[in-house]
């Protein structure tokens, strides 16, 4: 991927602030678009235990009861890296501390990690995003300070799907009201529908359509980032509701996916949604190929997906 802002491949030894770099620059029509960009690895797992979830693939080996139970590493260490890392003469940049864990899975404790993280980066021009299916959001909004240097970033899903595979999260209507009141308190709100799945009823009976109402009706956020159903080798091989398998059909640079006009269709639909009914197009694809980045007239050198200042 081409990178027009510099960036460190690794702050120290890169266990806790590394960059994301496992997608060259597209070039082929099946290559994957993914923009690269530095993880803050404060720990890993989720309390959630999504059917289709990546992590149980990637932490396969920390697997209990099917679930990747939330890790935490040191904050001690986790301090030192970070303040190493405002150290360096750096244009604005994101810590993305949702890509190995749901970010608000410490924000239960007696010690929650918003209320560690943020006053390190008070008075910096660099932010911490915030990715997530949780509705702990309390200390964000007693600590409105935060709002200069933090991202809230929901995923969310349709209904019937969220219920069927997504049975230990919040609510879809939870997780807007959640968004919806950090918006209202002057946080940055970005919304990822990931991953969309093609189950007839679902998409083609308009439950996603009913989903892109139901979060403009309480915000409007500052983008969007598509994505559909995808499995790793790794993924697949660990998962023990396997009942999604079936919408997977054809092999991609990142995985198994549906089928590329399903896909296509799925995007289209809901970008046009968008567009025709809130003119909105600030819209971004997650690990989705060129070559549908191409035939829905997005150029991915402008990418404005979910990990992006």
């Amino acid at each position: 991927m081409i990178q027009t802002r510099r960036m460190p491949d690794k702050i120290l030894d890169g266990t806790i602030i590394k960059l994301f770099n496992k997608t060259p620059e597209p070039k082929r029509p099946t290559d994957v678009v993914c923009p690269h960009f530095l993880e803050l690895k404060w720990g890993w797992g989720c309390p959630y235990d999504c059917g289709f979830c990546y992590l149980k693939g990637t932490f396969r080996f920390y697997l209990e009861g099917g679930r990747v139970k939330p890790h935490f590493k040191p904050r001690e260490k986790i301090k030192t890296h970070v303040e190493s890392f405002l150290s360096l003469d750096l244009e604005p940049t994101i810590l993305n501390a949702g890509e190995l864990c749901d970010s608000l899975m410490g924000e239960s404790s007696a010690e929650p990690f918003s209320e560690f993280i943020m006053p390190l980066f008070k008075g910096t021009r660099h932010r911490v995003l915030f990715l997530t299916k949780g509705v702990n959001v309390g200390h964000f909004l007693e600590h409105p300070e935060f709002a200069e240097n933090a991202i809230l970033s929901w995923t969310l899903n349709a209904s019937p799907v969220a219920e069927r595979w997504e049975r230990l999260a919040p609510r879809v209507e939870d997780r807007i009201r959640a968004a919806r009141e950090v918006h209202e308190a002057g946080y940055e709100v970005r919304i990822r529908i990931d991953p969309i799945v093609p189950v007839p009823e679902y998409w083609k009976g308009g439950e996603y359509i009913r989903l892109i109402d139901l979060f403009f009706e309480n915000l409007r956020p500052e983008r969007i980032t598509l994505g559909s159903l995808r499995g790793l080798r790794s993924t697949i091989n660990n998962v023990k509701d396997r009942s999604w398998l079936e919408y997977l059909s054809e092999y991609s640079g990142w995985g198994m996916r549906p089928r590329h006009e399903i896909r296509l269709g799925m995007y289209s639909t809901l970008m046009k949604h968008l567009k025709m009914s809130y003119g909105f197009e600030r819209v971004g694809l997650c690990k989705e190929t060129l070559r549908i980045w191409r035939e829905l007239g997005l150029d991915w050198k402008r990418n404005c997906c979910n990990c992006l200042p």
